[in-house]
């Protein structure tokens, strides 16, 4: 049975840089290069657009996103990504729209590929018992055993208990360790039980399959358009 695929371009106006979300790219607004990534990919057929901010729903409706206005609660930027999701389900239910996998992609990056949103969801076609596949890079620099709190006392202490374990000083020596990427995820919605979803990203459920990928990253300070732009002509994807 065909499952029904849908992207969902989530992205708020609120940031501490101004209108990051809508910042040119080689003359285009930065969430277009993610969106148009999702759109080359075949077996999505729906495409919709989450916010806050109606120059980012125009931005994203140049490129045939369908908008989906969030409450201006869900733009803060204590909101939570999954409330944002729900309430985008909600919406897209009322519209008829009920989708087996749904693929969220976040606004503010260049760094996704068509081929890595088609790679990850064809993972869930061959693997309905996972949960979600995501990319992810691999970290050892800052590795959790290397990292480290504050105690009561304010002095340094593990942030893991990493009681009776002989620990290596040498990043090579540990097990791999790996960060999400946060341009994209890939869900599916008809196995994933939040309930026993791994935290602090309950809502991706418990098996979720990672998709190493070289580099992945976000949009925070003006210096990360600059690389942004090295990014699209490293990887040949300049408009």
């Amino acid at each position: 049975m065909k499952k029904h695929i849908t992207a969902l371009l989530t992205g708020r106006g609120n940031n501490t840089l101004p209108d990051k979300n809508i910042l040119p790219v080689f003359g285009k607004p930065l969430l277009q290069y993610p969106a148009l990534a999702a759109k080359a990919v075949s077996s999505i057929t729906d495409f919709y657009v989450s916010s806050d901010d109606d120059k980012i729903l125009a931005a994203a409706a140049e490129v045939d996103y369908l908008p989906i206005k969030r409450p201006d609660a869900l733009g803060r930027p204590d909101a939570q990504h999954v409330d944002v999701i729900d309430h985008a389900l909600e919406v897209l239910k009322e519209k008829g729209v009920e989708p087996d996998i749904l693929v969220v992609i976040l606004a503010n990056h260049v760094t996704t590929k068509k081929q890595w949103i088609d790679d990850c969801v064809q993972a869930i076609l061959d693997n309905p018992e996972l949960t979600a596949c995501v990319p992810v890079y691999k970290e050892m620099d800052h590795h959790p055993f290397r990292a480290k709190g504050l105690n009561s006392d304010g002095l340094l202490e593990p942030m893991v208990d990493l009681s009776g374990k002989k620990i290596s000083t040498n990043r090579q020596d540990l097990p791999v360790n790996y960060f999400l990427s946060h341009n994209f995820w890939v869900l599916n919605l008809k196995t994933i039980n939040r309930a026993t979803g791994q935290p602090p990203w309950t809502f991706m459920g418990d098996k979720v399959k990672p998709y190493p990928v070289e580099e992945a990253f976000d949009i925070h300070t003006t210096a990360d358009l600059v690389r942004s732009e090295e990014w699209l002509i490293e990887n040949n994807l300049r408009p």
